[in-house]
């Protein structure tokens, strides 16, 4: 398994390149992909040596690298970009290879959760949790958001650009957590911010560029998480007995927190209740 760069070609390891040079077959998430980042390190390989294995084959693929493994050729996997198998194809194949007895040897290297946890500056010491891509559908997301409000930890989240307004739409709730969005890392037009959960959606209004881009989010664990919990928690129990207004004027003054932020919170959880999908 063999890690390769999430954007950066400097970011390869000589013990990546020396084993892309070594192995007989090259298992690959897309073969036309890892046909040029090998070109770019000047490794030749024909197309015969190069075996699709994706989201799409995996199990039915993994059978055929597991053949060529038992006939005594050397196989390394790579996805498209960064780490195999974390929230990227690979993870089926290596049961399927462990599953036959067949050893399994990682490779480390780039990954773009670890990148952009290095430089949020991160101050609170609960670790962190990986969720990766939260569920699509407004019903579905809003729930998921309303579970990490409770989570004392840092979140790492994964976002394509096409989504990435209505993620941070559904994540304004949690008001004053801190998110750091990681845009196009590694690569020319990296970005890195540090904002409020609230202002997420300005943010990322204030410059149509920052659309753009594959994304990685942390939401970070702190003190303030607990206390957007809570504040959560005051406010459900206002709207089991209140109409919506008056529930968020009431909850706006035993948090202090400002109206608009709860309003929109308060839509969240209502919209959660009733499961509707506006997706």
């Amino acid at each position: 398994m063999v890690a390769t760069p999430i954007g950066n070609l400097a970011d390869i390891s000589l013990r990546a390149l020396h084993v892309l040079a070594l192995v007989d077959r090259l298992a690959c998430e897309d073969t036309r992909h890892t046909q040029q980042l090998l070109r770019a390190y000047g490794i030749d390989r024909s197309a015969a040596q190069l075996l699709a294995v994706h989201q799409h084959n995996e199990a039915e693929a993994a059978q055929v690298v597991i053949e060529h493994l038992r006939s005594g050729q050397r196989v390394a996997y790579v996805s498209d970009a960064g780490t195999p198998a974390v929230s990227d194809p690979g993870a089926r194949l290596v049961a399927a290879v462990r599953a036959a007895g067949l050893p399994v040897v990682p490779l480390p290297g780039a990954s773009s959760i670890t990148t952009l946890l290095s430089a949020a500056g991160m101050t609170h010491e609960g670790g962190f949790v990986f969720a990766g891509f939260l569920p699509t559908k407004v019903a579905e997301r809003d729930r998921a958001v309303l579970l990490l409000a409770d989570e004392p930890r840092a979140v790492v989240l994964l976002e394509a650009p096409h989504r990435i307004e209505a993620l941070a739409g559904a994540l304004a709730v949690l008001g004053e957590r801190a998110l750091t969005f990681g845009r196009e890392l590694t690569k020319q037009f990296e970005e890195i911010a540090t904002v409020p959960a609230r202002e997420g959606p300005a943010w990322l209004a204030a410059d149509a560029n920052r659309t753009r881009g594959e994304f990685v989010i942390v939401l970070h664990g702190a003190a303030v998480a607990a206390e957007a919990g809570e504040d959560l928690r005051v406010l459900k129990m206002l709207l089991a007995e209140l109409p919506l207004k008056t529930a968020v004027k009431l909850a706006a003054d035993i948090t202090g927190n400002p109206k608009n932020g709860l309003y929109d919170a308060a839509l969240t959880l209502k919209r959660s209740a009733d499961g509707i999908d506006q997706s």
